[in-house]
């Protein structure tokens, strides 16, 4: 080959590497845009980003998939999910995450369905907590299907009870809590009392840990206390929007102070939540039942 012709073929190629890398690049730049809209809740954006992207790996499905679970359009969900895991199989909050959206199709699906969709559910966050024996929230999410979940589809004292311990060696304050969970759901009131102290003493400064806290104690009729709890997270951090709407639903489900949650509902309307916090069709839900009452 003449020199001509080889610097010819050079130019082609780095023309062609160039490309490829501003292509991956432009990629990357755009899911990181992706992931902030997702961030700030405004999922349309978000999966509007995501489907324009010319190449999609399992970080882009699975980002589609979270997508279409907050938006409330499981199956789409389920079906990127399984791409992003058929991508990466190995990846425990992938697997959690198509977990989570079978579980909702369980909940939304008529009965035939709902029990094949339940099961896949339990096997999907079984994978993910095998494949991360420390991802609590993928333990979480078991323990939760455990103790709710019939035998039939795979539920269980037993299996409940041997996923605290797991979740306990993992972080001892989040194993209080996951025995609090199991005492009440066996009618143990003092001891799940006890455990939800035990795991605030253990975190004193997560907000969600007096949540908890209070949100046990108004079930228990203890209005005093639980709003003592509820004054104790908001010192902590007063503009908390998972305070806002826990305080509000509480005060809503028990009929007490629902000027007060009223009050509450539009301040969380107003605020910049994340993913982790209930929906804001959720409050509007929750301020129509005030309007109504």
């Amino acid at each position: 080959m003449r020199n001509k012709e080889r610097r010819v073929v050079w130019v082609n190629a780095l023309a062609l590497l160039t490309g490829f890398v501003a292509l991956v690049r432009a990629g990357t730049s755009d899911l990181d845009q992706a992931r902030k809209y997702y961030d700030l809740t405004d999922f349309d954006q978000s999966l509007k980003i995501l489907h324009a992207l010319p190449q999609r790996d399992g970080a882009v499905y699975e980002l589609l998939g979270r997508n279409y679970f907050m938006t409330g359009d499981f199956k789409k969900a389920t079906d990127a999910l399984e791409k992003a895991v058929m991508l990466e199989p190995r990846n425990s909050d992938y697997v959690l995450w198509l977990g989570r959206a079978y579980g909702r199709r369980a909940e939304t699906s008529n009965p035939f369905s709902s029990m094949s969709h339940a099961s896949k559910a339990r096997q999907y966050f079984e994978r993910a907590a095998e494949l991360n024996p420390r991802n609590i929230e993928a333990l979480n999410d078991l323990l939760e299907y455990y103790l709710e979940a019939p035998g039939f589809l795979g539920g269980g004292f037993e299996k409940a009870k041997a996923t605290v311990v797991r979740i306990s060696q993992v972080d001892s304050a989040e194993g209080h809590w996951a025995q609090s969970k199991l005492d009440e759901k066996h009618k143990e009131i003092g001891s799940a009392e006890e455990h939800l102290r035990r795991a605030l003493e253990l975190s004193p400064n997560r907000v969600g840990r007096f949540i908890d806290l209070a949100r046990f104690l108004a079930k228990q009729g203890r209005f005093q206390e639980s709003e003592q709890n509820f004054a104790r997270a908001e010192q902590i951090d007063p503009q908390s929007p998972k305070l806002m709407y826990a305080r509000a639903d509480v005060y809503i489900k028990y009929g007490r102070n629902l000027e007060a949650a009223k009050s509450l509902l539009q301040r969380y309307l107003a605020a910049e939540i994340t993913p982790e916090d209930p929906p804001k069709s959720d409050a509007r839900k929750l301020l129509r039942q005030i309007e109504g009452s």
